[in-house]
């Protein structure tokens, strides 16, 4: 570099020399060659003319003395080298020439005819020729000039030199320098200075390389200083770090990577990351980043990884995509994560999650899953499935009576004897509760599910020891077969629960296949639900009102309001319906609420009817309606209406009694001390019904109609005894101060035969049927008289 700046600063002067001295120099002696060219031929001109007088005589006369003298003469003369002189006779020929003059061919000839002036007039009589210098560029300076261009040229010397060397001073030798400190800065890596001061241009070169240098050496220090960090980080971070290149070969790994999995670093660096994996793992993790969204720069993928020891762990792998980030920088760094224990957590919660906790069984959840697998097995295998609903009767009871412990002990007991029924391909599942699911696979799946249906309802018949306490129960199970009655794992498993609900209203202890008139009733439960919830929205429900009578006038002393829904396009729907399917969903409290406010009201509109002001109403209340604020909410729509309490008759059956429920307890006698009578419906057909006339505040005993049907039923038998249960209803009811009413009075020797054993009132379709209130009131309007009915 040094010297092609010199050279460069050479040719650059030696140009300008060249193209401004050199010119001029041969401008200058081009001038001078010219003036010394017109000067000799001026010059040889005169003495050319001054001979050739002088040699016409000698030439006419031939005087050969004459003619060398002449000749002798002219050589005399320095511009003159040599002398020619002929005669036109060709006689004479006269040759002079200097000692030392040069070869001729380099001298230039100058000819010149001598005349002679005769007296016969001018004669040519010869040539004279001599030889002068040729005219050159030196040749017309003189000494002063010479030495004036010597001077001239010695000048142009000094400056060229002075120049190359302040040049080479100034210029070459601080950027030696700075090349110098460049090349060791390249060679030697550490940062070199130039040493260099001066205030021109130079100088603050040298200055600002200088300063660069400082802050480049500053910065270096800090580049080491934060990749020493980066390394110290990326070693002691307490998490397994590793940075593989664009083909997966591992490029580097942390500290704590290699204390992890147990390897050397010279063991893993350069090699293929797959192949420290689980084999079946290799193939997810060389195609993780397909699977990859598009717009992902991390990739978490979890895999099985194999540690020196033969450790296998789950790890999950964060991998960041360095050429997503960066354009200069290849590869990825990953960060990999020990989650075996959380894989192992996750399968136990999975287990948790699908297992009962009571029985070990499956839970709905796992049941469900291993169904759809079933299923797919039952597919390819071109088989059926059996899927058994098995649900325990009267398991509340056990509850009820003994303790969710005992339950819990019957159901865990129930288990222990199924297991043995059971093959190594069936699945067992507690849904909930009391409610079991069994699924049978293979080709004789049918004949195993009736075997093994016969078999649960034989298991019952032995009772279930708890605590030293003999358990009678039994079971009801539906079945499905897949394909069927069903396509998919959650249809097979509700049909099968159709069929068995179907064995419970069929009277329970038992099984039944399903079969498409199960889906038919359950369709019309279904139909009966909408109506029941847009009739209680709509208001479609109405209180028909049945008078209660007495048995020996005939005149109404009350009425029991009866439900009825009026749908709009189908009419007037039956009550047992529509009651047990409210029962079964809840809804027969919203509904006991809308007969209950309609009842009331219709009362006031009869209370307006002559003889008819004192009568009562009967409305039937299910245990759902028995709430805190039912006294208050009473006794606000009895004063709205103003009806007297003791009109209004609540009408229960054994259902709300029989758990002695302290709310309802409290709530009958709250209402009872209101002045509100209560009635104790369908007596005589429960389990304990006498011990309530004891523990509630009942003031109507209504006598099941079952027993008044059965009073002239033809069978003398059961006619004795029905009449003695109606008697012994009657005498105990009298004597708890209870006024006895009987119920389905169809018949007047029915009436006859309840006037003679003394039962206070009646009601039944001998009087009269349910009506509505219109047409009871246009009945009652119209007709006075009708206040005796069936007199």
């Amino acid at each position: 570099m040094t010297h092609s700046v010199e050279s460069r600063f050479i040719a650059i002067i030696s140009g300008a020399l060249l193209v401004v001295v050199a010119p001029l120099f041969t401008l200058f002696l081009a001038l001078s060659s010219q003036q010394a060219s017109q000067s000799i031929g001026e010059h040889v001109d005169v003495v050319m003319n001054s001979n050739t007088q002088a040699l016409g005589k000698p030439l006419w006369d031939l005087d050969l003395d004459s003619i060398s003298q002449v000749a002798q003469m002219m050589l005399l003369d320095q511009m003159v080298h040599a002398v020619q002189i002929n005669d036109t006779t060709g006689k004479l020929n006269v040759f002079e020439a200097d000692p030392g003059a040069p070869e001729l061919n380099t001298l230039e000839a100058r000819s010149q005819t001598v005349i002679y002036r005769s007296l016969q007039g001018p004669r040519e009589v010869g040539t004279l020729t001599i030889y002068v210098p040729v005219a050159s560029w030196f040749s017309g300076l003189h000494q002063i000039e010479f030495a004036f261009i010597s001077i001239f040229i010695i000048a142009i010397l000094t400056v060229f030199g002075a120049a190359v060397f302040g040049n080479r001073t100034m210029v070459v030798r601080p950027l030696t320098r700075l090349t110098a400190a460049i090349e060791a800065t390249r060679r030697l890596g550490s940062r070199h200075h130039v040493d260099w001061r001066s205030a021109d241009e130079m100088g603050r070169l040298a200055k600002s390389f200088n300063e660069m240098q400082l802050l480049l050496e500053r910065e270096e220090k800090e580049l080491k200083r934060a990749h020493q960090q980066t390394i110290e980080i990326y070693n002691l971070t307490p998490a397994m770090l590793f940075s593989l290149t664009a083909g997966d070969t591992v490029a580097a790994v942390s500290d704590y990577w290699l204390l992890a999995t147990g390897y050397q670093r010279e063991e893993v660096i350069g090699q293929h990351f797959s192949d420290f994996l689980f084999a079946a793992d290799r193939a997810s993790f060389e195609n993780r980043r397909r699977h990859a969204m598009a717009q992902c720069v991390t990739i978490e993928i979890t895999v099985r990884f194999l540690c020196k020891n033969g450790r296998i762990l789950d790890v999950l792998i964060a991998e960041a995509d360095l050429g997503a980030t960066t354009t200069h920088l290849a590869g990825s760094l990953s960060v990999m994560t020990d989650v075996t224990e959380l894989k192992q957590s996750e399968f136990r919660n999975h287990q948790q999650a699908i297992t009962d906790h009571l029985t070990g069984l499956l839970n709905r959840q796992g049941f469900e899953a291993a169904l759809d697998r079933h299923i797919v097995e039952a597919d390819r295998m071109a088989t059926q499935l059996a899927c058994l609903f098995v649900d325990l009767d009267r398991f509340k009871a056990i509850n009820d009576n003994h303790g969710h412990a005992a339950g819990d002990l019957v159901l865990q007991e129930f288990v222990v004897r199924l297991q043995p029924m059971l093959h190594d391909t069936d699945t067992v599942s507690r849904l909930g509760g009391d409610e079991f699911a069994i699924v049978i696979a293979g080709p004789d799946a049918e004949s195993r599910s009736a075997d093994l249906c016969q078999q649960i309802i034989d298991m019952f018949e032995s009772p279930f020891r708890i605590e030293g306490t003999g358990i009678r129960l039994s079971a009801s199970v539906g079945v499905a077969f897949y394909p069927q009655h069903a396509a998919t794992a959650a249809e097979l498993l509700q049909k099968s629960d159709l069929a068995m609900y179907a064995r419970k209203r069929d009277g329970k202890n038992g099984a039944r296949v399903y079969d498409p008139a199960i889906l038919t009733r359950t369709r019309e439960k279904a139909e009966i639900e909408s109506d029941i919830e847009v009739g209680i929205a709509a208001n479609w429900f109405e209180a028909h009102f049945q008078p209660i009578v007495g048995m020996g006038t005939g005149i109404p002393v009350g009425f029991e309001a009866l439900m009825r829904l009026r749908h709009p396009r189908k009419g007037l729907l039956p009550p047992a319906p529509l009651v047990s399917v409210a029962e079964e969903n809840g809804s027969i409290a919203a509904i006991g609420n809308l007969i209950l406010e309609d009842a009331i009201a219709n009362l006031n509109r009869v209370s307006r009817l002559p003889g008819l002001g004192n009568t009562y109403v009967a409305v039937n209340f299910s245990p759902l309606q028995f709430e805190r604020c039912l006294p208050a909410r009473l006794t606000r729509m009895l004063g709205e209406g103003g009806i007297l309490p003791a009109r209004l008759v609540i009408e229960i059956t054994e259902a709300v009694l029989m758990h002695d429920d302290p709310e309802i307890r409290r709530t009958l006698s709250e209402l009872h001390d209101l002045g509100c009578r209560i009635a104790l419906d369908d007596f005589g057909t429960g389990y304990s019904s006498l011990s309530y006339l004891n523990r509630f505040p009942v003031d109507i005993v209504k006598i099941d109609q079952s027993f008044v049907q059965s009073l002239l039923g033809g069978d003398t038998d059961l006619e004795r005894k029905s009449r003695m249960l109606i008697e012994g209803i009657t005498t105990i009811s009298h004597q708890m101060q209870c006024k006895v009413v009987a119920e389905g009075v169809e018949t007047a020797q029915q009436r006859q035969q309840l006037m003679q054993i003394g039962v206070d009132y009646a009601q039944g379709y001998h009087f009269s049927r349910p009506r509505e209130i219109n047409d009871l009131l246009a009945d009652f309007s119209g007709h006075p008289s009708k206040a005796s009915l069936a007199s």
